[in-house]
């Protein structure tokens, strides 16, 4: 009995919760069905195919009920399914053992009763109020003035009207699967987006760096360039007044030397040209000499306060700006190298707007004064 019983769970259709009827369909993917059963999955699957008395015959596609397998038709819709003969045949033997073997006393089935009248079974259905009743309520109870029908018949109908609402919620199934999937999809969309927009933002910021960096670079090579040619100016200055300190010096000592000399002749003759050089050396005009402030670097000031809002500012451009920049790119040579767009790009490169000239103020050279002799 266990063994029959196992075997005719087997045997059920998942759509219709009956014994298999034939003809018996088997799907790719192994499981079974009534075709009248796949037929109805088909049309709520497909409700806009072309039907034929009420079947569908062309190509299409739906979901087994069982594991969700997608099965693919052909254009003779489930009727090129193939008929699973051995599950036919295991039908019939099932129900020629049944019919053939003692039933065990039938399953008595447990009969509901009547909440009104406690002894009598529920045997008819009242169609006024869509509920199932018993006869004695249709006789002297609440349900005598009520349009009732034998279960039998309310039970073939209802059962249709449930394996429609089964076979209608499994292609409501298949439609909310197809909506997971584009959510889904959406989402690996979103990300693979955002990672390459965020390598376009990078980029964009690292050509800034470059820009900042060169003008940095440029600026003080300026700087550098007026400092090596004040100290070499002034280091120039310094040996030549070194050098005048030194013969200086040394006609210091010839006079000395000179005021040494006993003999008045000798004094007199060596006194004239050194007198001479004294004067020479007493004398600083024909150096040059360094104006007041000329140490000063203070002319290389900048001011960054206007490139520094730009900076701050720096966000994405809008729709309305996008089109304003290609208006001006029509009427430009051609982009440069490090603001060509990423063409065939998902999302929206953001552009940074390039920022004002740096303000710098430098002398136009290196001003030498020279003293006038």
């Amino acid at each position: 009995m266990n063994s029959m019983e196992n075997l005719e769970k087997q045997l059920i259709c998942p759509i219709c919760l009956e014994l298999f009827t034939k003809p018996v369909v088997i799907l790719p993917c192994q499981h079974n069905l009534c075709r009248k059963c796949a037929n109805d999955v088909f049309q709520a699957s497909n409700p806009y195919l072309p039907t034929r008395s009420g079947s569908l015959t062309s190509g299409g596609r739906f979901r087994c009920p069982s594991c969700r397998h997608e099965v693919v038709l052909d254009r003779h819709g489930v009727y090129g399914l193939q008929r699973n003969l051995l599950v036919e045949n295991i039908i019939d033997m099932f129900k020629q053992e049944s019919s053939s073997s003692k039933p065990v006393p039938e399953r008595k089935e447990e009969m509901p009763m009547c909440d009104v009248h406690k002894e009598e079974k529920i045997n008819i259905y009242c169609v006024t109020h869509d509920v199932p009743t018993c006869s004695m309520c249709k006789v002297f109870g609440a349900h005598k003035d009520c349009e009732v029908a034998p279960v039998t018949n309310i039970y073939q109908t209802k059962k249709s009207e449930l394996s429609d609402g089964i076979a209608m919620v499994v292609g409501n199934n298949d439609r909310m699967q197809g909506i997971i999937s584009q959510l889904e999809e959406a989402c690996r969309a979103i990300e693979e987006n955002s990672r390459r927009q965020k390598t376009l933002v990078c980029e964009k910021f690292d050509q800034l760096y470059s820009i900042l960096e060169g003008k940095k670079r440029e600026m003080s090579q300026k700087v550098t360039a007026e400092q090596e040619e004040k100290v070499n100016y002034i280091r120039g200055l310094t040996r030549k007044y070194g050098d005048h300190l030194e013969e200086s010096c040394k006609t210091v000592e010839m006079g000395i030397q000179v005021m040494e000399e006993p003999e008045i002749a000798l004094f007199l003759q060596n006194a004239k040209p050194l007198l001479k050089k004294i004067s020479e050396a007493s004398s600083t005009a024909h150096l040059d000499k360094v104006e007041r402030g000329y140490e000063n670097m203070d002319h290389f000031n900048v001011n960054f306060e206007k490139e520094g809002k730009a900076l701050r500012s720096i966000d994405f451009i809008q729709d309305d700006e996008d089109e304003d920049d290609e208006d001006d790119d029509d009427g430009d040579a051609g982009p440069e190298e490090g603001d060509k767009g990423v063409s065939g790009s998902a999302v929206t490169a953001a552009t940074i707007e390039p920022s004002p000239a740096l303000q710098v103020n430098s002398s136009p050279g290196v001003e030498k004064s020279a003293a006038s002799t």
